[in-house]
């Protein structure tokens, strides 16, 4: 057996080569070359996205792989985000490590050289990691000596000045938060939509649930995505305000209403389904809320339309390309695209919206406007013009 030469050891350039075990068995990669004969699978330009903060953000920054992978086709993508948003990036045809936010995943990266690195976050753990991560360009944001977020560009300075300036965030800004970081990363903005697939297990849960609840092509689901965080809690609509727009789609034959939400939203969907007549509860879909995020996208994927505030179930239902019907009060509604499929309720006339409040000093009067007849309106005329089988069910 032919002994290997220490002094000049030569590593493939290959995203699937560890140092740890063959790539393909019985195929040596260092005695003969790479094996794997794919121009996909070259390393190419190393690049590390930090994208760790809220998961909505995190679904939304997806939509920067398209022109990131336009800008650099031969690359290997890191991506760093918390744990719980994991699962949001899992085959993700884009990115070939997805890390967690921890010691082990950290020190890994800290250990690394990348050739491009992708601050997306303006919090200062994100910012002092991106100052130690070792890369020849750097993008987004870091922290300077006096602990001090900094733009590490100079595409980055809008969204640096969106946060400081609250005339242009609440104000003067159209931009969406896709553009925005796009730009930020200098990539060219072409309005490139969230990137979010299933696998097939999961195609094929979501089919068996359809056929566990008698999916019926012919009639219109809407999903209500019934809470947020608990982050920012006066994103919801009122607990009333469900059950009236619940009991108003239910008069309609066409459509079967949809509950939907996370862990945080048990109790809140328990108690929306428990006030509602017992007719109406015989024709709703309960989802579970504590099966995890790709569990309750394959929930979601069954709805036509989906009615949420600007949450994470909403960027999910953006993802997904559901028809979004959003309401908006303390968030800035300029920051989300709905790719021309929706429509946004915006409190108007009201000038301390958007504000981004914890606390409401006015009694949550933009969530008391919500017009719920028109969002029952908008239901309907998608209804009218959409055909009763649709092809994406």
């Amino acid at each position: 057996m032919q002994e290997m030469d220490f002094d000049n050891l030569k590593l493939p350039k290959c995203k699937n080569f560890t140092g740890y075990k063959p790539c393909l068995s019985y195929k040596n990669c260092l005695e003969n070359g790479c094996q794997m004969d794919n121009s996909h699978t070259h390393t190419g330009k190393k690049i590390l996205i930090i994208s760790l903060d809220a998961l909505g953000n995190v679904l939304l920054n997806t939509s920067i792989l398209t022109a990131l992978k336009k800008k650099y086709p031969e690359s290997t993508v890191y991506w760093i985000t918390m744990k719980s948003a994991k699962a949001i990036l899992e085959n993700n045809k884009f990115i070939d490590h997805v890390l967690a936010w921890d010691d082990e995943e950290r020190m890994i990266v800290m250990n690394m050289d990348f050739d491009v690195m992708m601050n997306s976050d303006k919090s200062f753990y994100a910012c002092a990691f991106a100052n130690e991560v070792k890369a020849k360009e750097k993008f987004g944001f870091l922290m300077n000596d006096d602990r001090q977020i900094i733009p590490a560009n100079r595409e980055a300075m809008y969204n640096y000045r969106m946060g400081i300036d609250d005339q242009l965030k609440f104000r003067d800004n159209q931009k969406s938060g896709s553009q925005i970081i796009q730009e930020t990363f200098a990539l060219e903005y072409k309005r490139d939509e969230y990137v979010f697939d299933f696998t097939q297990t999961e195609l094929d849960f979501i089919n068996n649930y359809k056929q566990q609840i008698k999916y019926d092509r012919k009639k219109i689901y809407v999903g209500f995505n019934t809470g947020c965080s608990n982050l920012f809690p006066n994103k919801k609509m009122t607990i009333d305000q469900h059950i009236e727009l619940i009991n108003d789609l239910a008069k309609y034959d066409d459509f079967r209403v949809v509950l939907l939400g996370g862990k945080e939203d048990t109790e809140r969907n328990l108690k929306i389904y428990e006030s509602l007549p017992k007719k109406v509860q015989q024709d709703i879909i309960y989802t579970p809320t504590n099966s995890g995020i790709r569990s309750g996208a394959g929930f979601m994927s069954i709805c036509d339309i989906v009615i949420t505030g600007d949450s994470f179930g909403m960027h999910l239902a953006i993802a997904l390309k559901k028809y979004v019907i959003a309401w908006f009060g303390l968030s800035c509604w300029s920051e989300i695209d709905l790719y021309d499929n929706g429509e946004k309720l915006i409190p108007e006339g009201l000038e301390c919206s958007p504000c981004w409040k914890k606390v409401c000093p006015y009694n949550l009067e933009c969530i008391q406007m919500i017009d719920l007849k028109k969002i029952t309106e908008l239901v309907k005329k998608f209804a009218l013009v959409n055909p009763i089988t649709r092809q994406n069910n």
